[in-house]
């Protein structure tokens, strides 16, 4: 418990529980509706937007916030299919992609901000950043619970959901907003390539263990808070990376879980 003693330590507790408990809930849905390739192009969307920002002396958060939250609406609204939703995922990752690289030829004089934003640096969060990623979460987190039951019904039964008037595209770019919105405050933890460990990872491992929704929302929430807790703990008393041991665990609970089932 010694490590609590350290304000940097607290702030990591702090941010990391926030963004496990919100990862948890939208993650849930986003496994469920089969668009965990779109929490992954999003973190390419939100990498390109924190380095642009950076450029132009903004923060960074508010540059991925911004360009994701947009990349999630636009992929929503352009496509609710499966073969339309997967085209206009790809058609914006790839867009996403050009800019990054772009932004990276100029971001050299920026290395060590670049890694942060590529690996995450969960260690290094400010009472600011936590404060802004508990307003971010309570905003999403009410939001997704007031769209919780059509959305549900679209992503189960999709058909069925649309001949009883519900709006499949409208739904599905206000979700893929949302999403936008947590896979910035993901990568605030574990970086734009990690997204996966706290996004999809417990959610996965979630399913894998019950099929009942409340049960296995609590259930994804309760297993991304340990994952992201036990990694900073592990990167205390290891000195290394919290992403790693963040990742890392995450797939092996994932495994240890379909091995059960």
């Amino acid at each position: 418990m010694t490590m609590l003693s350290y304000d940097f330590m607290r702030h990591a507790f702090a941010a990391a529980g926030i963004v496990a408990v919100l990862s948890g809930f939208v993650g849930y849905f986003l496994v469920l509706r089969g668009q965990a390739f779109a929490g992954h192009a999003l973190s390419h969307v939100g990498f390109a937007g924190a380095t642009g920002a950076v450029l132009i002396g903004a923060s960074p958060l508010v540059g991925m916030l911004a360009v994701t939250t947009i990349g999630g609406v636009l992929m929503g609204a352009l496509g609710e299919k499966l073969a339309e939703r997967d085209i206009a995922i790809g058609v914006i990752l790839t867009m996403s992609l050009g800019l990054g690289l772009l932004f990276l030829h100029f971001f050299t004089a920026y290395a060590t901000q670049a890694t942060a934003l590529l690996f995450g640096d969960v260690l290094g969060v400010s009472l600011a950043t936590i404060y802004s990623l508990l307003a971010l979460s309570l905003i999403t987190l009410v939001i997704l619970g007031t769209i919780s039951r059509p959305l549900l019904f679209a992503s189960i039964s999709p058909e069925l959901a649309e001949a009883k008037g519900v709006n499949l595209r409208a739904y599905s770019f206000i979700f893929l907003g949302l999403v936008g919105l947590t896979t910035a405050a993901c990568a605030q933890i574990v970086g734009v390539l990690l997204v996966f460990a706290l996004m999809v990872g417990p959610a996965a491992t979630s399913q894998r263990l019950t099929t009942r929704v409340t049960p296995g929302l609590i259930l994804a929430a309760g297993i991304a808070l340990a994952e992201a807790w036990s990694g900073i703990a592990l990167s205390y008393a290891t000195d290394w990376p919290a992403s790693f041991w963040i990742a890392t665990l995450s797939g092996s609970i994932y495994l240890a879980a379909s091995a059960l089932k």
